[in-house]
């Protein structure tokens, strides 16, 4: 039996739903792609080490220290110890797949974008060994699933953001060996940090406890 007109455009309109589909991973694995160029047309790489990011190709899936999903979805930035130069990007923060961040060991300077905030299921934010700084983006509190966060010899400035409380996850925090100032938060994941995630912070203080301890009114952080 011949198709009717109306089963004929069902079948169409079926075929062209399933490459709509089919595409909608390969647009956000460009739009990784785009993110990383436009964070690797900012730095400074004297050993070559990012050679393989060429923007020409389908995904970013096999260049250099970046790690992806099944769908070739971007999942990991491992840049440690390139001697990178230049700054971090916004755009990197479109990476809303990404679930490790380090760039690490590097020399990497300028503030942290507060566009970071956005990356929702980021795990690992290893930022240690660069010449960062600026304060901590207040945003940094929506990293709702942040297990990790270690940003100690960089040159940070300014109070560590009460949002930084609300993030339940953390479990491992290193601030260490920067210029942050004022009181060091003592509630929720802060309990369990030991003093030595802030060594190293001439102006950091612990707040009064029971009459021990140093009090910081921030004045002057």
């Amino acid at each position: 039996m011949a198709p009717t007109a109306a089963g004929s455009l069902a079948l169409h309109a079926s075929a062209a739903v399933l490459l709509v589909l089919a595409a909608v991973p390969q647009a956000a694995a460009n739009q990784d792609g785009d993110a990383l160029t436009a964070f690797r047309k900012g730095l400074g790489d004297p050993g070559g080490g990012l050679a393989s990011w060429d923007p020409n190709l389908v995904n970013p899936c096999t260049w250099f220290r970046v790690t992806c999903d099944n769908d070739n979805r971007v999942t990991g930035l491992e840049l440690e110890n390139l001697n990178l130069s230049g700054r971090l990007a916004p755009e990197l923060a479109q990476l809303d797949q990404l679930k490790y961040m380090e760039i690490t060991l590097n020399n990497i300077e300028g503030p942290i974008p507060p566009e970071f905030g956005n990356l929702k299921n980021l795990i690992s934010l290893d930022l240690y060994n660069n010449s960062i700084s600026g304060p901590i983006p207040p945003s940094l509190g929506k990293l709702k699933s942040l297990k990790f966060m270690r940003m100690d010899h960089n040159r940070l400035t300014g109070p560590i953001p009460n949002e930084i409380v609300e993030l339940s996850n953390l479990a491992v925090l290193d601030l260490s060996n920067n210029d942050l100032c004022g009181t060091i938060p003592t509630s929720g994941p802060f309990e369990h940090f030991p003093p030595s995630s802030f060594a190293n912070n001439p102006r950091l203080r612990y707040p009064e406890l029971d009459g021990v301890g140093v009090y910081d009114d921030d004045t002057g952080c």
